[in-house]
């Protein structure tokens, strides 16, 4: 292993965004379950059954473009509603309507309390350009340009393929293996010499999918053994117990 904690074969690094750089996986969690949550009691009434944003959240949503998150969550109960389009107004009752209301209510928390980034990941992104490692951004976000701009972090990745990206490419979002795939196209590389860093357990299926050289997971809410389970090859709490800090 590298002063990375990386196999030596490894030559670029693919990050997910949230959860993994941002401290931003609570808020999105916090968001979907306020969105459902007002949908469901619409819905159901107050005997309604609350999205759970520990165990809901990681399962259906967790790592999911927007709008796969929404039909996959509501396919978990029985529920079934049209796509509609893009740019349905928030809370339509639509699968975009609703994943629309999720975004606002995001950016909402967001304008309200800021980004934070994670320290020990910041450090390791220093250590991986220092060791001259290609680096990419992988996230399921339209928002994450304005993200890493907000905490000065653009400049650490040499690639960026985001829900944007995605979209005027036609990639599918994680679990498939498509978004991690065309950054490390992008990046010159073959998936066998990439590592894939992710906190949510549809990017390790991505990554587990994408044959990558090395997945590792960021455990941030404790679920070590489900990271595993989905194939991790290493879960650490920090990006720092891997190394590289300059």
């Amino acid at each position: 292993m590298t002063q990375l904690g990386l196999p030596g074969h490894i030559h670029a690094c693919l990050f997910d965004l949230d959860g993994v750089v941002t401290r931003t996986a609570v808020v999105h969690a916090a968001a979907w379950k306020e969105m459902f949550d007002a949908f469901l009691r619409e819905r159901d009434g107050e005997d309604f059954r609350p999205f759970d944003a520990a165990s809901d959240y990681d399962e259906y949503v967790d790592g999911r473009p927007r709008a796969d998150g929404v039909r996959t969550f509501l396919a978990s109960r029985g529920i079934e509603l049209p796509d509609g389009d893009p740019d349905d107004p928030p809370g339509a009752r639509t699968v975009h309507g609703l994943g629309n209301r999720k975004n606002d209510l995001v950016l909402e928390k967001i304008r309200t309390d800021g980004v934070q980034a994670y320290d020990g990941t910041l450090r390791y992104l220093d250590g991986v350009r220092a060791q001259g490692l290609r680096t990419a951004i992988v996230s399921s976000s339209a928002n994450c340009r304005d993200v890493l701009r907000s905490i000065g972090a653009e400049h650490y990745f040499d690639v960026r393929i985001d829900g944007v990206v995605a979209a005027e490419r036609d990639l599918p979002g994680k679990p498939r293996p498509d978004t991690f795939l065309a950054a490390a196209r992008d990046l010159g590389v073959e998936p066998s010499a990439a590592a894939v860093f992710e906190d949510a357990l549809a990017g390790m299926d991505a990554g587990r999918a994408g044959r990558f050289g090395y997945v590792v997971g960021v455990d941030r809410v404790g679920q070590a053994d489900a990271l595993y389970a989905h194939g991790a090859d290493v879960v650490v709490r920090d990006l720092g117990e891997l190394g590289g800090e300059q």
